[in-house]
């Protein structure tokens, strides 16, 4: 059995991953590029959709301070993996909310999206922040899913986009070469425009555009350090 599926090794390490988050996100010097649209859109409220790659999931609590922005919920998949994130993040302040892509019955994976999708718009209709990684939660890499770009021509709420980087870091052994910042490190934080689209859009080619766009944000991220 995989050290994850067990109960209480969830909890035992989701404790220990988010105390050292903690840690490492308070004590890197962050700086943020092109924040100033960020600030309106915090200013203004309302529903939100920020999205960034599964690989900076570790850094991603930095970009959205508690208190300023709107209140966030994470979209986490129902996979024993995602059961490990869901309980890290709402240790760290930010509730999960529960969708499958990764469950071997199409039925059970077909309901378990549509249940996540109806509750992320119940929460971008009460005006709150949704983080997404539109490629987890198991890729390819960088490949943007579909989902980002309905929940923002259903709920009309704006898309923000965002590259996050930091330096030193732990790069893992995993699929998607998942970042684990290190503390008293350099961090950086890029913002792209926030972005409205109307119901008319061409879903497909959209997502591919966002995910040239993210993508280019994060190596901006990455080259600021």
């Amino acid at each position: 059995m995989r050290p994850l599926r067990i109960s209480w090794v969830q909890s035992a390490l989701s404790w220990l991953y988010a105390g050292w988050l903690k840690l490492a996100l308070s004590t890197i010097r962050w700086q943020w590029q092109d924040q100033a649209p960020i600030e309106a859109i915090w200013d203004e409220g309302g529903g939100v959709i920020i999205c960034f790659w599964h690989s900076r999931i570790s850094l991603s609590p930095a970009c959205w301070p508690l208190g300023r922005g709107q209140p966030p919920r994470a979209m986490v998949s129902l996979s024993p993996d995602g059961e490990f994130i869901a309980q890290a993040v709402h240790r760290l302040g930010i509730p999960a909310i529960r969708g499958s892509s990764s469950k071997k019955d199409a039925r059970d994976k077909a309901k378990g999206g549509a249940e996540a999708f109806r509750d992320g718009m119940r929460w971008l209709r009460q005006g709150g922040a949704l983080a997404l990684t539109p490629d987890g939660p198991r890729g390819p890499a960088e490949t943007m899913a579909e989902g980002a770009v309905m929940l923002a021509r259903m709920s009309g709420a704006p898309v923000l986009l965002v590259g996050l980087a930091t330096a030193p870091a732990v790069t893992l052994s995993t699929w998607d070469k998942g970042q684990l910042p290190i503390p008293f490190g350099r961090g950086a934080i890029v913002w792209g425009p926030p972005i409205r689209i109307g119901r008319d859009v061409d879903v497909a080619a959209l997502a591919t555009k966002w995910a040239a766009e993210l993508s280019a944000l994060t190596r901006r991220a990455e080259a600021l350090l």
